[in-house]
């Protein structure tokens, strides 16, 4: 007798260097068609289907956004553990936690909550922390990030014409040479958590007023000169989507291989940054 899938959902890290976002695309390469030829490979997902039986996910993330807690959910047999799925995922792409969930779950609409990370180089010494940008005065972004805070109209920071109110968390947090911003809200239009951390940045280089904030939440729209361009996505992690009632259980295998992925990419990043500071220190 052939097993009955039951629906699951899966957390996946990735480092979204390399992908053109996570939804998928035709000729360009995505987290989401990584996921499904994977699930091709393992033969969980018929050659000539469109998606699995089921599938959605948290949301979607701009090419070069990270995540640590991506979640999709779809029918799956049971042997298909994490551990199972990473057997036929690219590296940079790593599943590391399941849960068995009801079969109406949908991975985007029952989340209660999306967290992110955006790490803002901002060293401490006043030298430029954003490049060709200034300095970045820690006092004046964190004053923007606290104005954002709260319930507003974020019209004019996405290029979405509905679904712009939203109730936006923000929370700033020094660490070493970083600030380390934390946006939480039940959802989010394209590109808000890029554009909130552009104006905050625009802010704290002093190349706009406070009194902006209040300008971009207004009713009238802002675009232009006065508009406000997406914060770079290489620094933008999706932390977490909070599912209440849903527990996810670690496959211990799974996030060891994770571990090691993301080891190896912070020994390359750190060497490159050696040699990239050997030559500029040769030419002073």
């Amino acid at each position: 007798m052939s097993e009955t899938p039951a629906t699951r959902a899966y957390r996946i890290a990735y480092d979204g260097r390399p992908f053109h976002g996570f939804q998928r695309q035709p000729d360009v390469s995505t987290v989401e068609n990584a996921v499904f030829d994977a699930l091709r490979e393992l033969g969980v997902l018929d050659e000539q289907a469109d998606k699995p039986t089921g599938y959605a996910a948290a949301g979607r993330t701009d090419a070069g956004v990270s995540a640590r807690a991506q979640t999709v959910a779809f029918e799956a047999p049971a042997w298909l553990s994490p551990r199972a799925l990473n057997s036929e995922l690219p590296a940079s792409v790593r599943a590391w936690a399941s849960a068995d969930v009801e079969s109406d779950f949908h991975a985007t609409h029952a989340a209660d909550s999306r967290t992110y990370r955006y790490h803002l180089y901002a060293p401490r010494d006043g030298s430029e922390g954003v490049a060709g940008g200034g300095a970045l005065d820690e006092g004046r972004t964190r004053d923007a990030f606290a104005g954002l805070a709260g319930e507003h109209d974020f019209h004019n920071l996405t290029p979405d014409e509905e679904g712009t109110v939203r109730d936006l968390s923000t929370a700033v947090e020094r660490d070493g040479e970083f600030l380390v911003i934390r946006l939480a809200a039940g959802g989010f239009a394209r590109q808000l958590v890029r554009r909130v951390v552009g104006l905050a940045v625009e802010v704290g280089r002093g190349a706009s007023e406070l009194s902006k904030v209040n300008r971009v939440l207004g009713d009238g729209v802002v675009e232009g000169p006065e508009g406000v361009a997406p914060a770079a996505p290489y620094p933008l992690v999706l932390w977490d989507v909070d599912y209440p009632g849903v527990a996810f259980s670690v496959d211990e295998d799974a996030a060891a291989s994770a571990r090691e992925v993301f080891d190896a990419r912070c020994m390359e990043f750190s060497t490159r940054g050696r040699v990239a500071g050997t030559i500029r220190d040769s030419l002073e």
